[in-house]
């Protein structure tokens, strides 16, 4: 009896001598910066719905991009209807040979090549699937539409597969989107091991340093694990190896940047530019030419559909097609480390004149 009497003595003095009210409890446990946490948390929640549904609801080819070679007494015309079909399915480049389509397609210049012989009822179609299969069955199921109608068929030939462990073509994305996380996470650790605060100068260079070395472990464990472990991506090994430090390092220096300009809010940012928007418009499941077009327009311009075309196109196609993508991750980098260093530099110099003594106006000489 004196047990509970004690606990209920306290319970009383710590509410003023009359117990709480429902939400006066409330209150006292959500606190306004809480609610703030938690509305961030509820738009990225829908941003990540309305992203990701918003991309892959509904793909439609468009300006899926197809070499023919035909006959010139044909390819005028043949060109000219397959440009003509509803929606701009297709956009259709006409090359002289069979070796120009090939080499165009192996590029990574064109999604297919359709070889048009009049003298037999039968076409051949080129892919290299390894680009990204959607693509591919996108172009061929039109194609073999329109061969249907003038009662053709057609051959494929998959020039590039995928390998046996990357049957459906995702292990590229997959693994960039293990290296983006990796290292915008990274990011949030070092700035949530200080405590939330606004690093200073010295500090954001040792984070921006601290990332390089986490870069190139987690760009060696991402080439262990689609090579010799599950032999998704065989081959390329060091290559993979320095893709993967050049992106888990662009990403983790995004972050350092936006959480050293905006705090927590600032991986908030991070999610919506690498995960929430990046993600979806990467390429990855579903190619540009296929995308609706704000996520088309995006794609190649963030950091994982980047990744991810540099991944593909470097294990697959002989690096072929890659600069661009290469630049958009420097490009990247650089401006998170940039921000992040004038961001702090900024701040310390704001601090350090904050800080001054003011010693009142100077007395005239005499």
């Amino acid at each position: 009896m004196a047990d509970a009497r004690d606990n209920v003595s306290g319970a009383t003095a710590q509410t003023g001598g009359e117990p709480r009210g429902f939400w006066e409890e409330v209150r006292d446990a959500v606190t306004t910066r809480a609610a703030l946490v938690m509305l961030g948390v509820l738009l990225l929640q829908l941003g990540f719905a309305l992203s990701y549904m918003g991309a892959f609801h509904a793909p439609e080819p468009h300006k899926v991009p197809i070499t023919l070679v035909a006959p010139p007494a044909v390819q005028r015309d043949l060109v000219a209807r397959l440009d003509a079909l509803p929606g701009d399915p297709l956009q259709v480049t006409a090359v002289a040979d069979r070796a120009q389509a090939r080499a165009r397609l192996l590029d990574r210049r064109t999604d297919a090549a359709l070889v048009v012989d009049p003298a037999v009822r039968t076409d051949t179609l080129l892919v290299a699937s390894a680009g990204g299969p959607s693509a591919t069955t996108a172009a061929t199921e039109i194609l073999q539409e329109v061969a249907r109608a003038e009662n053709r068929t057609i051959v494929v030939r998959d020039l590039r597969p995928p390998a046996a462990g990357d049957s459906r073509g995702l292990s590229s994305f997959y693994l960039v989107l293990s290296w983006t996380i990796g290292g915008y996470l990274a990011a949030s650790a070092l700035n949530m091991a200080a405590g939330s605060k606004k690093p200073t100068l010295r500090r954001t260079l040792v984070r921006l340093t601290a990332m390089l070395p986490y870069g190139f472990v987690s760009g060696i464990g991402g080439a262990i694990i689609v090579g010799p472990v599950l032999d998704c991506l065989p081959g390329a090994f060091w290559e993979l190896v320095g893709i993967g430090t050049l992106v888990v390092f662009a990403s983790g220096a995004v972050g350092v940047a936006l959480q050293s300009v905006a705090g927590t809010v600032g991986l908030g940012l991070t999610i919506l530019i690498f995960t929430i928007l990046g993600n979806p418009s990467s390429g990855g499941v579903y190619p540009s030419s296929l995308l609706p077009p704000f996520w088309s327009a995006i794609g190649q311009a963030l950091p994982p559909g980047a990744g991810t075309t540099v991944v593909r196109n470097t294990v697959y196609f002989d690096g072929n097609a890659t600069t661009a993508a290469l630049w958009i991750l420097g490009a990247w980098a650089f401006a998170g480390v940039a921000v992040a260093i004038l961001a702090a530099a900024l701040r310390g110099s704001r601090a350090a004149r904050t800080a001054a003594p003011d010693t009142g106006p100077t007395a005239p000489a005499v």
